[in-house]
């Protein structure tokens, strides 16, 4: 329902004009309205509620109609709580009206300190003079200050039975949780694209305009879900077409016109072409395109592209507009998700370069330099095919798989060993230092296998017998505890004779000379040496199984599992 018409005749913006006068012309928020319904139903009111969503969705409006609801008459001035306030009592036209005595509103953007907070707690004491409940409502209410927040908190926690308070915010975050859990939260929704349509088509035909269905939909699309920012885009839209919403107009108004641009240059970036690229954003750029602006819209448009690829049921979401759809069916079958990840990496690693860059411009055109560039370099399973193929090793590597973006190198694994641990009835024989590694690992004691391996030297093991130099950083009860787990298990008296000061090779340095040799080995075999001069910079990362001598081809190498590592530095 409209509001009324200025008394001077003054236009009303349709934001203004159209403003929700009933929890009916509510659009899209179904959850606060039935929760409101049987709070009111059953006499539950909360003292204060919390509002929270974008701007524009509704929350001051939101607020009224619950004032509104709260302290209705009725026709008869007799009536209570309801839902659907009459609209014609005095508390109803006073609170639309923004004039009753009862219904406080507070700015808390412009009114921040504690002593707005207590000007108006003082008056918290008092009854209504007219209405049912003195109603505050705070708009913005995360811009009060810390102190202000204090002030309130006792209220909010024990307030009058006459009092209610209704906050609204767009930053719920910066709400203290002490506030928070004193208030009963509604969460309005973004509107969707189908509920501001209807909302437009409703006052296009109250208006007695005509309007192009295209255009309605574009309008509909770039108020991201907020009515107020649709509803002043169809005024503009409005003024512009002289009373005729068109979609041509429409395209021009919000920019339509310069994302098409922005389409062709997406296309010619991930073809490939430096030249056509440079001179697209050329042309945008003197056209007014902001570089920041600009890369950022490049960025939206590859995750589009991606989701479409990944669900290709999202093509014919009514969110998209006709030019996405078409981008997305022309570039789905060129463009693989690898490239796509890639150039998303690419971009957003930008958006920070163009933040410190003297001059922006410059910076854009050098990031998309490097993303075209890159858009034609193959893909490292490429890569990984064409380096098999050219070094005549196809007999000898029986599965190549796709590694993403790095590629992984692994030797088959080799049988897993018998235990070296030698039982004797109900308890073990140690006959090696590697026995006893074995045993702590197996029973998951982690700091006695980490001082054995770290922090001792061992000269002499054998069942009964450990000679071993130790660390000065030792922990005091390590020799304790090892001499008791080696009793539990062996049932033996272990000796175990010690030396401090300098410690000679452990574990740990004999584990990593064995890592290093192994690499060294792997290095040795043709395909990896083809593939290390295909990735300059690539480095073996870690290598776990032992390779012999008389290990002569590369029948066991694996590409695509997960233990032993290449690690390609794309930096280089």
């Amino acid at each position: 329902m409209a509001e009324e018409e200025n008394k001077d005749n003054q236009y009303v913006v349709l934001a203004r004009k159209y403003r929700p006068q009933s929890f009916n012309d509510l659009l899209g928020q179904d959850a606060l309205v039935q929760t409101l319904t049987n709070a009111i139903k059953n006499n539950r009111l909360h003292h204060a509620y919390i509002l929270t969503g974008i701007r524009g969705v509704g929350k001051t409006t939101t607020a009224r109609l619950i004032a509104r609801a709260l302290n209705c008459t009725g026709l008869d001035g007799n009536g209570g709580p309801t839902i659907h306030p009459c609209g014609v009592c005095e508390n109803c036209k006073a609170i639309a009206a923004d004039r009753h005595i009862d219904v406080l509103e507070l700015d808390a953007a412009s009114r921040t300190g504690v002593d707005d907070i207590r000007e108006i707690l003082d008056g918290v004491r008092y009854k209504p003079t007219n209405a049912r409940y003195k109603i505050y409502i705070i708009d913005e209410v995360h811009m009060l200050s810390k102190n202000a927040f204090n002030a309130l908190l006792k209220t909010l926690e024990e307030p009058p039975a006459h009092v209610k308070f209704i906050f609204a915010t767009t930053e719920i975050r910066k709400v203290p949780v002490t506030v928070l859990s004193r208030c009963q939260r509604f969460d309005l929704q973004r509107l969707t694209i189908e509920d501001l349509m209807k909302l437009f088509n409703k006052i296009v035909a109250a208006e007695n305009l005509k309007a192009d269905n295209e255009a309605l939909h574009i309008i509909a699309k770039a108020a991201d879900g907020s009515a107020r920012d649709g509803l002043s885009l169809l005024d503009q839209a409005i003024s512009l077409g002289a009373g005729v919403v068109k979609t041509d107009v429409v395209k021009e108004m919000i920019g339509l016109a310069d994302r098409n641009q922005t389409f062709e240059l997406f296309e010619k970036l991930v073809s490939g072409d430096t030249k056509e690229t440079i001179l697209k954003l050329q042309e945008q750029y003197k056209n007014g395109a902001n570089p920041t602006s600009l890369l950022q819209d490049l960025i939206n448009i590859t995750h589009l592209l991606a989701k479409t690829k990944l669900v290709p049921s999202f093509i014919n979401d009514s969110s998209l507009s006709e030019a996405e759809r078409e981008l997305c069916q022309r570039l789905n079958a060129k463009v693989s998700i690898a490239v796509l990840s890639k150039i998303w990496q690419m971009m957003i690693k930008g958006l920070g370069e163009l933040q410190v860059a003297p001059v922006q411009i410059d910076a854009l055109e050098m990031i998309l330099i490097r993303v075209a560039y890159s858009a034609n370099l193959p893909t490292p399973y490429e890569l990984l095919n064409d380096v098999k193929k050219n070094s005549n090793l196809s007999a000898v590597v029986p599965s190549v798989r796709s590694p993403g973006t790095t590629p992984v190198f692994r030797a088959a694994p080799a049988a897993e060993p018998a235990s070296a641990i030698q039982p004797t009835g109900d308890k073990l024989v140690f006959n090696q230092v590697s026995d006893l590694v074995a045993y702590l690992e197996q029973k998951k004691m982690l700091l006695v296998e980490y001082a054995i391996k770290n922090d001792v030297s061992i000269s002499e093991f054998s069942n009964g017998l450990i000679k071993m130099a130790v660390s000065e950083k030792i922990h005091p009860d390590f020799i304790l505890n090892l001499h008791k787990t080696l009793t539990e298990a062996t049932g033996l008296t272990w000796k175990i004779e010690l030396t401090r000061g300098a410690l000679g090779v452990t574990l740990a340095d004999m584990e990593k000379a064995a890592e290093e040799e192994e690499k060294r080995n792997i290095m040795e075999y043709p395909l990896v040496k083809a593939i290390m001069a295909e990735f300059k910079g690539a480095k073996i990362e870690t290598a776990t199984r032992k390779m012999t001598e008389t290990d002569d081809d590369s029948s066991d190498l694996d590409f695509g599992a997960d233990n032993n590592e290449i690690i390609y530095d794309e930096e280089n």
